[in-house]
């Protein structure tokens, strides 16, 4: 499956709408960034190869690791992957949910979930 940027950005939008709510007022204050693949230090700061790329990544603090004291220097990100979501799904629904489930597992690092709450919410 192959779609044009920017309808991939269409079915990520539709996908983050399809998050509850408890889950996607998170999202609030973090950027959520389509790239084409990762990059080679992504990458390598997952030990991941080319080959075996993620759909998504989170990076900055968790709500686990932040103090208010030392608040982060920049703003948390969540990355998602249109080629390696595009490979792996047939249909544009199928997409969609491949997305919501990357958004919600990234978004699961940032405040600290852990895969069990993941499954009890319906993400596995």
């Amino acid at each position: 499956m192959k779609l044009t940027q920017k309808e991939f950005d269409q079915a990520v939008q539709r996908a983050i709408d399809h998050i509850p709510e408890e889950i996607r007022e998170h999202l609030e204050n973090v950027i959520i960034t389509v790239l084409k693949q990762p990059s080679k230090q992504m990458l390598d700061e997952l030990g991941l190869t080319p080959d075996d790329p993620p759909l998504g990544l989170y990076q900055g603090a968790s709500l686990m690791e932040r103090s208010v004291f030392a608040p982060p220097l920049y703003p948390d990100t969540i990355f998602i992957f249109q080629e390696p979501l595009e490979r792996m799904c047939d249909t544009p629904a199928e997409l969609e949910r491949e997305i919501e489930i990357t958004v919600v597992h990234e978004i699961a690092h940032f405040l600290g979930l852990d895969d069990d709450r993941l499954s009890e919410l319906g993400y596995e």
